[in-house]
Parts: C-alpha cells; structure tokens; sequence
C-alpha cells in the first residue's frame, strides 16, 4: 500500500513519455519536443504535468450532444450531392 503513489507516479510518467515521442514534433507547444522528454525524464511526475498543461497539442472537442451547427447550402456536401 505504501508503494501504490510511487507507482501511481511512475505510470503517469511512463504514459506520458510515450505520448510525448509519439507525437508529431510540429504539433507540441512551448518548448520543442526534445525538451519536454528531457523535463519529462528528469523531473517525472511534474514533468508530465507541465507537458499535459503546456506541451501537449489540443485535440479537437467533438460537438456536444444536443449542439447543432446549421451549415449553408452551398457549404453542405450533402446538398450539392443532391443538386
């Protein structure tokens, strides 16, 4: 029970490692991608949460249910189809 947080630690810190290098390099913020790896190893768990505050790209958010975006008919591939 008592190893539970460092292990928590090291996960957190191994997943976030493998994020970082599997990541376009074009796509990480703020410093460039060798940096964040050298943060992530050398300082761990803070490492990692600097990156998935600061480094890491922001993915693009599905529309929320229940949200409906109206596109014009000349923009709507759907219609033009039809035409």
């Amino acid at each position: 029970m008592r190893f539970l947080p460092l292990l928590i630690s090291f996960a957190i810190t191994v997943y976030t490692l493998v994020d970082c290098a599997r990541t376009d390099t074009s796509e990480i913020r703020n410093l460039p991608k060798w940096a964040w790896i050298l943060l992530i190893v050398i300082i761990g768990t803070i490492g990692s949460i600097a990156y998935w505050i600061l480094g890491r790209p922001k993915r693009s958010r599905p529309p929320r249910p229940g949200t409906h975006r109206i596109i014009p008919p000349d923009d709507d591939p759907d219609f033009l189809r039809k035409l």
